[in-house]
C-alpha cells in the first residue's frame, strides 16, 4: 500500500493550543506526560505514582470512558482533588467543546455535558492560564458557543 509521511503535530499540542492550554509553563509545569486512556485489553494499568508527580501536565488520549478512574487514581496517588482538569471534545474543529473543572468535579461535569469521543484530557495547573489564552473560543464566540465550564 503506498503511503506518504506528512509532518505535523501531535493532537496533544494542537488540541491544547486550540483550547488555550499550554502544556508547559515555567511557573507551574516544567514537564508534560502523554499517556493512553486505556490499553488494548481495556485496562488502565498506568504508572499512577509517576503521573501524580508535581509540576507536570498530564495529557490522556482516549480517556473519556475511563475519566472517573483517571481522576480517582490521580487523587489516590497524591494529586489534590482541586487540581485543574479539562476534557476537550473534537479539538481543533469548529465543533470543539471544552469542559473544565477539577479532578474531583470533572467526571460529573463531563457526564452532564454528554461528551463523545474523540476527546483529550488535560490535567494540571497550566489550566489556570486557559481563560487568558483561549484565543480560539474568543475568535469563534460570535458564531458558535464552544465552551462548557464548571468548577
Amino acid at each position: 500500500m503506498p503511503f506518504e509521511i506528512v509532518p505535523g503535530i501531535t493532537a496533544a499540542n494542537g488540541v491544547a493550543a486550540y483550547a488555550g492550554i499550554p502544556l508547559t509553563h515555567r511557573d507551574c509545569a516544567q514537564a508534560c506526560v502523554i499517556v493512553t486512556g486505556h490499553l488494548k485489553d481495556g485496562t488502565m494499568n498506568l504508572d499512577w505514582d509517576g503521573l501524580a508527580r508535581p509540576r507536570q501536565t498530564i495529557v490522556v488520549y482516549m480517556g473519556l470512558l475511563g475519566l472517573p478512574v483517571v481522576c480517582y487514581e490521580l487523587i489516590r496517588h497524591g494529586l489534590a482533588p482541586e487540581t485543574p482538569a479539562a476534557v476537550i471534545e473534537r479539538g481543533t474543529t469548529p465543533a470543539q467543546r471544552v469542559v473544565t473543572g477539577t479532578l474531583a468535579s470533572l467526571p460529573a461535569l463531563a457526564n452532564d455535558a454528554q461528551l463523545h469521543p474523540p476527546t483529550l484530557i488535560i490535567i494540571g495547573k497550566v489550566l489556570r492560564l486557559r481563560e487568558k489564552l483561549a484565543w480560539f473560543e474568543q475568535a469563534s464566540a460570535k458564531t458558535t458557543p464552544l465552551a462548557v465550564a464548571g468548577t
